[in-house]
């Protein structure tokens, strides 16, 4: 009995973290991965196609947890994952845990006024402040439209 337990104990103990992470929508099949900051410094080589990136979560959509920004491999780089509400619900608890995510990349031109729309929306989300004169004109918006992910910890 013993030798038995001291085997589950090794077995256990050999369990690679993600073994313990949860899955939401569709599996995560790519093998190679794709680092945020390769998507973001060339987009045009990445708009249309799937990637697999990982990072931090940095923030979780309060609302419906429809979207979650990963943190990139470089400082202050983020990308955010959108996914189709209700399909996947990414929980608050996620922010703060590493998470590996499949999806298409897109890339929105937006006008002005657009963006003030969901800078808005954002900001009832968060419950930050928001000011539409500090937009001062239309902008370009890269983000993934996640179709499954990993997050290890939950």
């Amino acid at each position: 009995m013993r030798t038995f337990l001291i085997a589950i104990l090794l077995v256990s103990m050999l369990v690679p973290a993600v073994a313990f992470s949860k899955s939401f929508g569709h599996a995560v099949t790519l093998a190679d991965e794709t680092a945020i900051s390769s998507i973001i410094d060339t987009p045009k080589t990445y708009v249309g196609q799937k990637v697999k990136v990982s990072g931090l979560i940095v923030d979780v959509c309060s609302r419906r947890g429809c979207w979650i920004y990963l943190a990139g491999d470089r400082d202050f780089e983020k990308i955010r994952i959108k996914v189709t509400d209700g399909e996947i619900v990414f929980p608050m608890e996620a922010r703060g845990k590493k998470a590996t995510v499949e999806g298409i990349v897109e890339s929105m031109e937006m006008t002005r006024e657009e963006v003030i729309a969901r800078r808005k929306h954002y900001a009832e989300e968060t419950g930050e402040s928001f000011d539409p004169a500090s937009v001062t004109s239309g902008e370009t918006m890269l983000r993934i439209r996640g179709l499954g992910a990993e997050i290890s910890g939950l």
